[in-house]
């Protein structure tokens, strides 16, 4: 996992905006243009606040934002298994059980295997995602007698107008934080470096199918040229030869390349609605593969501005109940409250975001095995 550096908030959201490119359905293969024609200036920062007011983010937002923020349980989250499915079920479009009618008559092969596996990690993506937003929730909980404790000292108030009673309440709120676990998984967590795997090797068994397919292709349609040649040759030779033979035996020299001419172009429209399906999965992988190494570096900030905070806490923890210390350690924990919150805000959009393009690969990936299905049912 890299390390990242604390960006400044003028050039912060630029640099993390990996959903955008899945809203202009770039190419997955990173093909540079050529010089001669270079490709427009793209305003990151403009598609990232067009991306975050469509129709499809704030659908979204809403469904994991169900209650008013401010009567989030601190807990919520950690309660039954079933009730985190009714959420992933709820929010993720389609569902597993539309995926599963889709491929229950598919044929077991290499294809099919790769779909599956696709829908399957897109699943785990989700899930990982809605854990991810109920830490955000958590940190906002944890975090909120903090507020409280700056809106009583602000940044340019006198520590020798604290009372002492101030001092312990903001001495036990200290004492509070301290307790809590950090509510964001360590940069080491296996849930991120397992979700890379998964979705790296896909990537690479996608692209080898694809490799092969493409090849496949090429040869059917070379083929079925090859195939065309020989009926037009032997149609132009047949009719030089015409007075000779019997009209009988004409049609059977026709007839006879025929359905050599014929059966590669039915292969091949085969193989092309695979391959439609291959790089549907192939484009998807993709995406997701990078919005989740965006939302993997904010959630190591995230977890690094916490124990940041807990340190400076621990330090006036040390110094105990003392008027100077308290105020010093509540002055500096102020001034990264504010890059705090916002980082929490990028998360929630990113994570919006990400459930959005996890939506949108799989819909385009169950329209093609639809597709598929009909023109060969």
């Amino acid at each position: 996992m890299l390390h990242c550096v604390m960006p400044s908030s003028s050039a912060r959201r630029p640099n993390l905006d990996s959903s955008l490119p899945s809203e202009q359905g770039s190419s997955a293969d990173n093909t540079p243009s050529s010089s001669a024609q270079p490709s427009p200036t793209i305003n990151l920062t403009t598609q990232y606040a067009l991306a975050i007011h469509t129709s499809s983010f704030s659908e979204i937002w809403s469904k994991i934002h169900p209650n008013d923020p401010s009567d989030e349980d601190p807990k919520l989250g950690e309660g039954e298994a079933h009730e985190k499915q009714q959420l992933l079920g709820h929010v993720l479009n389609p569902s597993r059980e539309c995926v599963q009618e889709a491929l229950q008559h598919a044929r077991p092969n290499t294809l099919t295997h790769l779909v599956s596996d696709y829908f399957d990690h897109s699943e785990s993506t989700s899930h990982l995602c809605l854990v991810l937003h109920n830490s955000v929730l958590r940190a906002r909980s944890i975090y909120r007698d903090l507020h409280n404790l700056f809106d009583v000292f602000p940044l340019d108030s006198d520590p020798y107008l604290f009372t002492q009673s101030q001092c312990d309440w903001a001495f036990d709120i200290f004492l509070q934080f301290d307790r809590l676990d950090n509510p964001f998984p360590c940069p080491d967590s296996h849930n991120f470096h397992e979700m890379h795997n998964c979705f790296t090797e896909l990537n690479q068994q996608l692209h080898r199918r694809l490799c092969k397919s493409r090849s496949r292709v090429h040869l059917l349609r070379r083929a079925t040229t090859c195939s065309a040649m020989c009926l037009i040759g032997t149609v132009v030779g047949v009719s030089i030869s015409a007075v000779a033979i019997a009209s009988h035996g004409m049609i059977a020299l026709v007839a006879g390349p025929l359905l050599p001419a014929l059966l590669p172009s039915k292969i091949t429209k085969k193989e092309m609605a695979h391959l439609a399906q291959l790089d549907a999965a192939s484009r998807g992988t993709y995406v997701l593969h990078n919005d989740l190494a965006t939302i993997d570096r904010l959630v190591e900030r995230l977890y690094t501005a916490v124990e940041g905070d807990k340190f400076l806490i621990r330090l006036g923890l040390e110094r105990g109940r003392e008027r100077h210390p308290i105020h010093e350690i509540t002055k500096q924990l102020q001034k990264n409250h504010h890059h705090f919150l916002s980082q929490l805000t990028d998360l929630e959009e990113h994570i919006c975001l990400c459930f959005g393009a996890i939506n949108r690969a799989r819909s385009l990936l169950l329209e093609e095995i639809h597709l598929n299905k009909s023109r060969y049912s």
